[in-house]
């Protein structure tokens, strides 16, 4: 009976329901839009990073992530092989020769890191190969090299030109060596293409005197969720002359801003419901003044205080309920079509560029967050209508009634 009599009074003014359906209907598809594209942002920034050259996992020497010299060289690299061919959740892996460089043009020079890679190898592990946009990928002759754009303008060189690279040795001279530039490519990270040139390793194995040697093991696996019972597989199968990092690891400031994005949703919630409540409270307070007569009534022929107060909590209830579902829906029909396309935000591809995100961003709903507000709102709703149903089953019913 409370809740056809909640539904009937919701509609006996249709203009003030409207208004509060339409602040719930607008606040959840606020958030729906908002968490899409701040979880998608964070997101492509950290999966960016994987597919650039972070990886899944990465096997090192010890000691070799907080000392990236030459001599820390992978002890037995072949060891490392068949331990990562053993296991059926490596889907792929890449050595990788790691050295920091000056490379010179005709006109300028820069400090950049070489990667001595397997072209083959590589091309299943990260994204280089896809981000070509001038010439081509890295074939089987030594003397090759890929630099990125913003590095490319920096030193005034194009596809054709020559560039030479120079670097400690592992005997403590200065190795250098003369390549041919057969590619550009450009990626989401601006930073990476300043800094980032790609040669064959045999070239950059000969060039550091290092034989035949990697500093580094790049692994992806079929589920990056499982990343940490892998680390521990690989450390105990490697022993201690070997260390292991996950990309958690390896990105922790970015992992640590995925955390803190979560806590910021709730704070979201928190204020749009703050701003409704108000809302709420204001138009519920309207319902009661205009009702007081009619609250006099039922209160005069037996309705008790808590049935009048639970049904103008009903009505709040009903309100938030609808509101949210309808903000669900439309939340959804904006966001599921952008998560395909993505939204084109050129105009500051500079600054996310610098972020690592790229100009386009695709929205990527939280299911999580997305079952916070749907159940958030409903309960702000019935939050903002506590005080005006108190107000009401204070009402005396001979004044009520009497009530002009």
């Amino acid at each position: 009976m409370l809740l056809k009599l909640a539904w009937r009074n919701i509609w006996r003014n249709k203009r003030r329901s409207i208004i509060v359906l339409i602040s719930v209907i607008v606040g959840l598809t606020a958030i729906v839009l908002t968490d899409g594209l701040s979880n998608g942002m964070m997101r492509q920034m950290l999966f960016n990073q994987i597919n650039l050259d972070v990886s899944h996992l990465q096997i090192h020497k010890a000691g070799f992530n907080s000392n990236k010299i030459v001599k820390n060289f992978i002890p037995n690299y072949k060891q490392v092989e068949t331990v990562l061919r053993s296991n059926p959740e490596v889907e792929a892996y890449s050595k990788r020769v790691f050295a920091t460089c000056i490379l010179s043009s005709a006109s300028n020079s820069s400090g950049v890191i070489m990667y001595g890679i397997d072209p083959a190898e590589e091309a299943k592990v990260s994204i280089i190969r896809n981000s070509i946009i001038e010439g081509r990928y890295l074939s089987t002759s030594k003397r090759e090299i890929i630099i990125g754009k913003k590095l490319a303008d920096k030193l005034g060189v194009d596809v054709g030109d020559k560039v030479v690279a120079m670097s400690n040795t592992l005997n403590g001279d200065i190795g250098s060596d003369a390549f041919r530039i057969i590619g550009i490519f450009q990626t989401s990270s601006s930073e990476f293409d300043k800094m980032a040139i790609y040669v064959n390793a045999s070239a950059e194995q000969e060039m550091l005197g290092i034989g035949d040697n990697y500093h580094e093991f790049a692994i992806i696996t079929k589920d990056y969720n499982k990343v940490t019972s892998l680390k521990n597989i690989f450390e105990s199968k490697l022993g201690e002359k070997y260390e292991v990092y996950t990309y958690r690891d390896i990105l922790p400031m970015l992992i640590y801003q995925m955390e803190l994005y979560k806590e910021s949703m709730m704070i979201l919630n928190i204020i749009i419901g703050l701003a409704l409540i108000f809302g709420i409270i204001n138009t519920m307070l309207m319902s009661v003044f205009e009702r007081i007569r009619e609250f006099g009534v039922l209160m005069a022929i037996g309705m008790k205080n808590s049935k009048l107060y639970l049904m103008i909590l009903f009505e709040a209830f009903i309100l938030g309920l609808f509101g949210t579902l309808i903000g669900l829906v439309c939340g959804l029909l904006l966001d599921i079509p952008l998560a395909h396309s993505g939204i084109d935000l050129s105009i500051f591809a500079t600054g996310l560029e610098a972020f690592g995100v790229g100009a386009i961003i695709y929205p990527v709903l939280s299911i999580g967050n997305l079952i916070n507000a749907v159940l958030f709102m409903p309960f702000v709703a019935v939050l903002g209508a506590l005080y005006p149903a108190y107000k009401a089953i204070k009402l005396e019913p001979i004044y009520a009634i009497n009530y002009v």
